[in-house]
């Protein structure tokens, strides 16, 4: 039986259009501009309107990378949406997703480990695949952040930002798309990235809204040693795991968290910054939409080629890790389609 491998055959992404920079900021918290930019790279985010919600985002993103896949929702045999911020604890948003895009009795199901998200979605995907499961799936990586922090907490509100990202899987049988990869999870560090309240554990009362438990909480100092050390030394192993080396990546990119922690791994690896596709401080940290936003708007400006080969690196909650050696394939460009998608009322359209 011949070898499969997972072609990337189409992207997308969405951002909402509200626009908050560190100036709006300002004037509501005791910050400024200087003294985000300087800790953490960022200068603005975009943020979610009322209507729209993580299914909503899931959707402009997917009809894109369908588009630029060349298929239709119902050509899809999986749907898979990396999230921790959906629309409800329960139905998964990913039922949401699969109904909003008229994908017929698709299967579908939501992968939660944070910021690592859409990698985790990623070789899930590619393992369904390999085994001769499925031809088409849809990974998305998406978080609506905004609702689920603080506006008044300043240690991490100016943190984070709206988006989604997407990208189709394709059957193949010359080698492409993933490489290699290395998934990992060190739950010792559950604490340090946590929303206390709104689970089984603590389940939301008038206690956990008055403190504010709902909201995410963050020990930026133990998430900043904890990224520093794990980014080079898991690129080290899944590189070597693939039997290339740094010379063989024409891009790195990491989750887009914080610019210093990519600084700190670019000087771990012995890489130069500019390696690094880097594109925090126009979004801010978008957690599991951060890498396929970077990649698609990486492809759409030209920098990022279609037949490149990509480092994946990312870091988040649980602790968790999660690396992948990509390789892009040039019909991404030859599917390419003109595309043009609004948000409506809460509904999307889209022309394609």
């Amino acid at each position: 039986m011949q070898e499969r491998y997972g072609r990337l055959v189409g992207w997308g992404a969405y951002v909402p259009e509200k626009v908050i920079t560190n100036f709006d900021l300002e004037k509501t918290l005791d910050t400024s501009n200087e003294w985000i930019v300087q800790r953490t790279g960022i200068r603005e985010r975009h943020i979610a309107a009322p209507n729209e919600t993580t299914a909503t985002m899931s959707v402009a993103a997917a009809k894109i990378a369908l588009a630029n896949a060349g298929i239709e929702p119902n050509d899809l045999d999986l749907i898979i949406v990396a999230t921790s911020t959906p629309d409800h604890l329960t139905p998964p948003v990913s039922s949401q997703v699969q109904h909003m895009l008229g994908a017929e009795n698709v299967p579908a199901f939501v992968v939660v480990t944070g910021c690592t998200g859409f990698i985790y979605a990623l070789t899930t995907a590619d393992q369904f695949i390999r085994s001769g499961a499925y031809n088409n799936i849809l990974v998305i990586g998406v978080e609506l952040l905004s609702r689920f922090i603080d506006w008044e907490d300043r240690a991490t509100c100016v943190l984070f930002g709206d988006a989604a990202g997407a990208v189709v899987m394709q059957a193949g049988t010359e080698p492409s798309g993933i490489l290699g990869f290395e998934l990992g999870s060190d739950g010792s560090g559950a604490c340090h990235i946590i929303a206390p309240a709104g689970g089984s554990a603590e389940p939301f009362g008038a206690n956990t809204f008055a403190e504010g438990r709902q909201y995410i909480r963050m020990n930026g100092r133990e998430v900043f040693k904890f990224a520093t050390r794990v980014i080079g030394r898991s690129s080290r192993r899944v590189l070597a795991d693939a039997g290339l080396s740094l010379d063989d990546i024409d891009w790195i990119v990491p989750h887009q968290a914080n610019l210093r922690i990519i600084q700190a791994a670019a000087r771990d690896m012995n890489v130069p910054l500019e390696r690094f596709y880097v594109n925090i401080d126009r979004y801010a940290n978008t957690s599991a939409a951060s890498i396929p936003l970077a990649i698609y708007e990486g492809l759409e400006s030209g920098k990022i080629q279609p037949d490149d080969r990509l480092l994946l690196a990312s870091f988040g909650a649980g602790l968790t890790w999660a690396t992948a050696v990509v390789q892009l394939t040039p019909s991404w460009q030859k599917n390419k389609q003109s595309k043009i998608v609004t948000v409506e009322n809460g509904r999307v359209l889209a022309q394609l």
